[in-house]
């Protein structure tokens, strides 16, 4: 796809079939507004020697799932590159610092998925608490009088709910766990007790955490220093029939741990991330009748891709006409980054 020539180039390194989900009709107009557009012409996964090859004489690159990494080899090659524009959230593997120097710019859409991920959130609690999906499977196999045995369920509102980590996805859970009236604790290093409590949380450490509240969801970002910060110790501070949701990234969790801890039937959960994903036919999490598996899809929304493709497109056109980023990433970011 090619738009009649214009001062700025803008180079689209994502699959085609990807760039059709992400940019709809209008964005893709307003996209071809600010520039000339140039997409990779296949299917196929770029490599960093591809990419060298087509970012020479580019303002701006457009990088999605898939965009291989700007070694020393793309840069090098970049010799116009200003702003790269990245369609997701995790940018680190892709960009490694040295892309931070010589006025280079970088925006991401990683606030696009954090909506669909607090939706999620809020919605496996609630299963939780309440069971539906298992009175739902009992009634299909079994009739109405053994699904209205089930043990009666347990609301939302009033819970005592610990949220971990404050970044998009963490503020937009608790705005939603907000709605519900639920109590919010918080546990997050990088924010003050002021900023905690602007939020509508009370701002605590980890252990008091875990011991204090009924329901524990993961929202911290995959850095070296949240490795496997909830290991077996941190499981045990748990109360009994504790609900611990992940739909942030198992790095955070020792995953052994978590599945000893389930084993024993002392908490429930619901997971949405693994150690090894697809997660194997043989793993011991699935068949656990206190635990909600779901595949990696808590940001599985038609609309979350939308809203991708279009936080990219307004991020392009702010940069090009008034130099801002609403959501521009920074080297000084990157340790508190995934």
């Amino acid at each position: 796809m090619e738009t009649e020539s214009r001062t700025t180039r803008i180079l689209v390194a994502i699959r085609p079939s990807l760039y059709r989900v992400l940019f709809n009709a209008e964005a893709e107009n307003q996209l071809a507004s600010l520039g000339k557009i140039t997409c990779q012409s296949s299917d196929d996964i770029l490599t960093s020697s591809d990419l060298a090859n087509l970012v020479p004489g580019q303002d701006i690159v457009i990088t999605g799932w898939g965009t291989p990494v700007f070694n020393a080899e793309v840069l090098a090659a970049a010799d116009r590159l200003r702003l790269i524009a990245h369609t997701a959230g995790t940018i680190k593997r892709m960009l490694p610092p040295p892309v931070f120097t010589d006025s280079r710019r970088v925006t991401h859409a990683a606030a696009a998925m954090a909506t669909t991920v607090a939706e999620t959130t809020l919605l496996l609690i609630m299963l939780v608490l309440r069971q539906f999906h298992k009175i739902d499977r009992v009634f299909h196999e079994h009739g109405w009088a053994a699904a209205k045995s089930i043990a009666i369920g347990n609301e939302i509102a009033a819970k005592r709910i610990g949220v971990i980590g404050a970044g998009h996805t963490g503020r937009a859970v608790i705005k939603r766990l907000k709605a519900v009236e639920a109590e919010i604790w918080l546990y997050d290093p990088y924010m003050s007790e002021a900023a905690a409590t602007q939020l509508g949380t009370r701002k605590v450490a980890l252990e008091p955490l875990m011991r204090g509240c009924s329901i524990i969801t993961l929202q911290a970002p995959s850095t070296a220093e949240t490795y496997r910060m909830i290991g077996a110790e941190q499981l045990r501070w748990l109360q009994d029939g504790a609900v611990f949701i992940n739909t942030a990234r198992t790095h955070l969790v020792d995953e052994a741990a978590l599945l000893a801890e389930l084993q024993s039937g002392r908490i429930q959960a619901a997971l949405d991330v693994f150690e090894h994903e697809p997660l194997p036919d043989d793993s011991l999490f699935r068949g656990l009748g206190n635990v909600i598996l779901t595949p990696h899809v808590a940001s599985h929304t038609l609309e979350t891709r939308l809203r991708q493709g279009q936080i990219v497109t307004d991020e392009v056109a702010d940069f090009l006409r008034a130099g801002r980023l609403r959501y521009e990433v920074t080297h000084d970011m990157l340790d508190m980054m995934a």
